[in-house]
């Protein structure tokens, strides 16, 4: 496979759109939004159709896959389950994940390729075998890379991170999946979704001042909150998009996974052309203008946006404000005028105790570039910043590009430190001992804040806004300081005021391009891909039982989380990332971050064999071992934020055979039915506080399981007494297959067998 996308592979993509859209104008006139045109142009010919948003399967052909490092361990196990000599679309692997943040940028990544040999090797030799891009420790966050080289307009993508949809400023459809999805596309089969709504956001006026890109996504937090976004697509329109660079698009379409969004999207337009030229991309962007209807909403739909979007949300540019939300998710939202009451009524800890930007979100060369002009404005006045300042470029473009300008020599000069080209702090792999257990103030550019996200600790009270916004504070070191109307004092008592910073979105001697750092693709079946049986850090996989109808009688509880339980709280990162490839080391990190609703604790409960309280996994192991099955209660929007499909595969390997909860977020349900683990919702909210520590479950009828009917579920209770509740899932024909087969990987194994 070429190492990226030629013209005549651009052309095929579009000459496909274009005879599937006008086979759809032929069987419905309707108006096609910009995300419509793309799903119908990435379906199988003999498969278009009008589907019902919400309701029906879609099966698409997507044009690429992107893997990290951590996530795609996992996915290169399951796709050497399939038997196959090569993958059949491009796909890359991007060395992100596993730099951890300890002191600097060389150094960290020196100490990155020596801790963590082995899994690089396996990666690359993976890659070597079986025809897949590679790109080394250093290279850059995957976003980031994927928005510079692969990312084109009008195309569709899924990729094994939630933040996939970054790829949507470029015009593409970019959706994050779990690693079973990547591994059936690598392997050649079409891609199952559930058909997604579709949010307008209407964008008028335009940015100014200290506004920015990340301020249109953190106030459409406040208004959607992290799950109103599921299950759709968000398609931002009108006059107000032109105003935004192609990467500040990037920044909105990312975040959009914070709202739960299958994905975000913007049109075409002049601002994307300017980035595939200064991308070395000018033949990309020459057949899209040849394309461009392909690329927008029809007329139509800007002018009656509320006849073909399920919900539409104004938003004036003009009128907007920084914002800043957090700590603790990223739906609690205020703008920066009400920050200082906020910080003054909850008690939130106002000294800043490290200030960090950057990010697949924030590194782009106009972020950078206006920080630079709000540092060079500091140190012009000489002062420096009051807590440290950690800077994560989002690439070796960004990286190098910046210093040959002058943009990490202004940040430095007020203090900042540099990071390596990776994940680092917004992932947890954040060395950083000296905040545990202890209650401190953050603030990053970063796009995820849940508990204990950055750092590891809960007691990290961590806040976003954007990276302009993050150095004006980390310059005061106060969270409550607003500079649009606060003055900065200098060492002699002497105050200024800073000013609106201005940048250009892309540098004028264009960016400097890595060199030595991409493997490309060239599939070589010879090279011997090993695991040692004594390896730490990686175990082959077994496959997993298919269906026992017996195992869903008696079921015991392991836990009833309540509250927010992301698959951060379901399965850790930080020091739990080197055992991502290791399905059972892996699962000793089960529900560490889950709040036991029983006992009001993080992390344990009580085994009801021995009546001792244990980590959850110790009591997963002690009911597996006993041949117990369990379940999992959860509450609203359960296994919301990242795609790990850890968070899916470890309870699995651990006994687990359902999970009941309020509602799920979209990837992790999937994940959860593709493991072979029983997705079910009550259909009476308020039968969650029916179930008790020690009652047991029985879940009835699954011989005549099938699409639309709902379960029925019997609850024991201790005294003997019981009582019914009704269960409702969202299966289909296809997805009732991997239940009965154990997971979709047996499904797929027996497909190409």
């Amino acid at each position: 496979m070429s190492q990226y996308f030629d013209s005549e592979q651009i052309k095929a993509v579009y000459e496909k759109m274009s005879t599937n859209i006008e086979k759809l104008r032929s069987i419905d006139s309707s108006p096609l939004t910009l995300s419509d045109k793309i799903i119908t142009g990435h379906m199988s010919y003999d498969s278009i159709k009008r589907y019902v948003s919400g309701k029906d399967y879609i099966f698409l052909n997507p044009d690429r896959v992107a893997l990290q490092d951590v996530t795609g361990q996992m996915v290169i196990l399951q796709f050497m389950q399939s038997g196959l000599k090569d993958v059949s679309l491009p796909t890359t692997v991007h060395c992100d994940h596993l730099i951890q943040a300890r002191n600097s940028a060389s150094a960290d990544t020196k100490a990155s390729l020596y801790e963590n040999n082995e899994i690089y090797q396996f990666l690359e030799s993976s890659c070597r075998k079986y025809g897949i891009g590679f790109w080394k420790p250093g290279a850059g966050i995957i976003h980031q890379v994927l928005l510079e080289n692969y990312a084109f307009p009008g195309g569709l993508m899924i990729g094994t991170d939630s933040h996939t949809p970054n790829a949507g400023g470029l015009g593409m459809l970019a959706i994050g999946v779990g690693g079973i999805d990547a591994s059936e596309v690598m392997a050649g089969f079409d891609w199952e979704i559930l058909s997604p709504k579709r949010i307008g956001v209407h964008l008028t006026g335009e940015l100014s001042g200290w506004c920015s890109a990340k301020d249109i996504i953190l106030y459409l937090t406040s208004i959607l909150t992290v799950s109103g976004g599921t299950n759709s697509i968000i398609e931002y329109f009108g006059p107000g998009t032109k105003s935004i660079s192609c990467t500040g698009k990037a920044t909105i379409t990312n975040m959009g996974a914070e709202l739960g969004a299958t994905s975000s999207i913007f049109p075409f337009d002049e601002s994307m052309i300017k980035y595939l030229k200064i991308t070395n991309r000018k033949h990309l962007s020459d057949i899209a203008e040849q394309y461009s209807s392909l690329f927008c909403a029809d007329s139509d739909i800007e002018k009656n946006p509320e006849k073909y979007f399920d919900k539409v949300i104004e938003i004036n540019l003009s009128d907007l404000e920084p914002y800043v939300v957090g700590p603790h998710t990223p739906d609690l939202a205020r703008p920066i005028s009400q920050l200082a009451q906020d910080v003054s009524e909850n008690d939130y800890i106002d000294n800043i105790a490290v200030a960090l930007i950057g990010s697949c979100t924030n590194s782009s060369y106009e972020d950078m570039s206006r920080v630079s002009d709000v540092a060079k404005q500091a140190q012009t006045n000489g002062i420096i910043s009051k807590t440290p300042l950690l800077v994560t470029p989002g690439s070796e473009q960004i990286r190098a590009t910046i210093q040959r300008d002058g943009q990490l020599a202004n940040l430095e000069s007020i203090g900042a430190t540099v990071l390596a080209n990776a994940c680092g702090p917004c992932i947890g792999q954040w060395n950083r001992p000296e905040a545990q257990d202890t209650k401190n103030t953050i603030i990053t550019s970063f796009n995820r804040n849940f508990p204990g996200r950055n750092d590891g600790s809960r007691e990290t009270m961590n806040f976003i806004a954007s990276p302009e916004i993050v150095v004006a504070l980390a310059l005061s070191g106060k969270l409550s300081f607003n500079p649009l109307k606060d003055f900065l004092t200098d060492d002699n008592g002497n105050k200024f005021k800073l000013n609106p910073p201005k940048a250009i979105d892309i540098p004028e001697n264009g960016f400097i391009s890595p060199e030595n750092l991409f493997i490309p693709p060239n599939s070589n079946p010879e090279i011997d891909v090993t695991v040692s049986a004594e390896s730490k850090r990686l175990q082959l996989l077994e496959p997993f039982p298919s269906l026992n109808i017996d195992n869903y009688s008696n079921i015991a509880i392991l836990a009833k989380v309540t509250g927010k339980c992301t698959t951060d709280h379901i399965s850790p990162a930080g020091y739990w990332l080197r055992y991502r490839g290791h399905i059972d080391n892996i699962s000793n990190n089960l529900l560490l971050g889950a709040s036991n609703s029983f006992t009001d604790e993080i992390g344990t409960g009580i085994n009801n064999l021995t009546k001792d309280v244990d980590k959850f996994a110790e009591i997963a192991r002690s009911y597996k071992s006993n041949n117990i099955s369990w379940l999992i209660i959860g509450d609203h929007n359960y296994g919301e934020g990242s795609s790990r499909e850890h968070a899916a595969m470890t309870p699995r390997h651990l006994g687990c055979v359902a999970v009941i909860a309020k509602s799920f977020a979209r990837i992790h349900e999937t994940n959860l039915k593709k493991q072979g683990i029983l997705a079910l919702t009550f259909t009476n909210e308020n039968d969650y506080d029916k179930i008790k520590q020690s009652d047991q479950i029985t879940i009835n009828d699954l011989d005549s399981f099938s699409e639309n009917k709902n379960l029925v579920a019997l609850i024991t209770h201790p005294d003997n007494s019981s009582e019914e509740i009704i269960l409702s899932h969202s299966y289909n024909t296809s997805q009732l297959e991997w239940f009965k087969q154990g997971s979709a990987l047996n499904v797929l194994r027996s497909r190409i067998s």
